[in-house]
C-alpha cells in the first residue's frame, strides 16, 4: 500500500527543501520528456504493433525507474494468458505511464480523443494502436464504441479506465458501461486492477511531480454470465466496481448511488450511455 499523500508530502515540506524539489521535479519532467523523445522514434521506425508496444514499456519501466518511482506489480497471476478487458481506478496523468510499464505489449489503450490532437503524443498514441473515443458528440462517441468493439471482438486486449476521468480528491467515480459491454460482446474476462501511488507521484492539484512507490494491484476476474450482453455488461461493470471499490479503501463518489434503495453503492447505479466510456 502505497503511503497516504500527507505521509508522503512530509519530508518534502519547509523551505528548506523547496530547491530540493524544484530540481527534483525539472529533472523528471526533463527525463519525462527525453524518453518521450526516444519512444516516438522508436515507434516511428519499428514495425509491428506489439514491438512499438514492447519499446514503449521497456521507456516507461525505464522512466519509472529513473524517476525514483519503482513499480510493483501485484497479484500477476490473475491476468490470463488469452483475451480480456483490463479496467482501473483513475487517479492521474501518470497512470496510463504505469500501466504501459506493467502490462505485456499485447494491450492497447482506450483513450479520449481530446488526446489525439496533442501534439506529438497524439501521433505516438496512434503508432502504439491506441482507440480515440469522442465522449462528447454522441454520433461519433457512437461510431468510435462500435470500432472498438470490432476491434475487441477480434481478439484484441484492452485497457480502460471507466471513469472517464480523476477528480482532485481520493474516491471512485461513477464506472461507464464501455469497457464492459466490449468485454462482453468479445466473451472475454474483465480483469479489475488498483493503481496506488500516482496521486502522490503526480497529483491532480497540480505542482511538480514527486518520488514514491508505486504499485498496480491485479485483482480476481469478473466473467461474464449466460445473459444478453447488454445484461451481462450490467453485471461486469458492477462486480468489477465493487471489487475495486472494496480493496481500493477511497470513497464512493458515484452520484446516482440511491440511499433510499437500501442496496450498496455498486449496484445502486443507473444505466449509463456505453459509447461515453473511456
Amino acid at each position: 500500500m502505497a503511503p497516504h499523500s500527507s505521509e508522503a508530502a512530509a519530508p518534502w515540506g519547509g523551505w528548506l527543501l523547496a530547491p530540493v524539489r524544484l530540481a527534483y521535479g525539472v529533472y523528471a519532467i526533463s527525463l519525462f520528456l527525453l524518453l518521450a523523445l526516444c519512444t516516438l522514434t522508436a515507434t516511428l521506425l519499428l514495425p509491428g504493433v506489439e514491438r512499438r508496444r514492447g519499446a514503449a514499456r521497456a521507456m516507461a519501466r525505464t522512466f519509472l525507474a529513473l524517476a525514483g518511482m519503482p513499480l510493483t506489480v501485484k497479484s500477476p497471476e490473475h491476468l490470463p494468458e488469452g483475451q480480456c478487458v483490463v479496467v482501473s481506478n483513475h487517479a492521474s496523468y501518470l497512470d496510463g505511464v504505469v500501466f504501459t510499464a506493467a502490462l505485456p505489449p499485447r494491450f492497447g489503450f482506450v483513450i479520449k480523443r481530446e488526446m489525439a490532437g496533442v501534439p506529438l503524443a497524439g501521433l505516438l498514441l496512434r503508432r502504439l494502436g491506441s482507440e480515440f473515443v469522442e465522449r462528447f458528440n454522441r454520433q461519433r462517441g457512437a461510431s468510435d464504441a462500435r470500432r472498438v468493439l470490432r476491434n475487441a471482438v477480434s481478439g484484441n486486449s484492452l485497457v480502460f479506465f471507466p471513469e472517464g476521468t480523476f477528480t482532485r480528491t481520493p474516491g471512485l467515480l461513477k464506472f461507464h458501461t464501455g469497457a464492459f459491454l466490449t468485454a462482453a460482446r468479445a466473451r472475454c474476462p474483465v480483469i479489475p486492477a488498483i493503481v496506488r501511488g500516482t496521486r502522490v507521484a503526480l497529483s491532480p492539484n497540480g505542482g511538480l511531480p514527486r518520488p514514491g512507490r508505486i504499485v498496480v494491484e491485479l485483482l480476481p476476474a469478473v466473467t461474464m454470465s449466460p445473459e444478453s450482453p447488454d445484461a451481462a455488461a450490467t453485471t461486469l461493470r458492477d462486480g468489477a466496481r465493487g471489487a475495486i471499490l472494496r480493496q481500493l479503501g477511497e470513497p464512493d463518489l458515484d452520484p446516482t448511488y440511491c440511499a433510499d434503495t437500501g442496496r450498496p453503492p455498486d449496484t445502486a447505479r443507473a444505466k449509463s450511455d456505453p459509447v461515453s466510456s473511456i
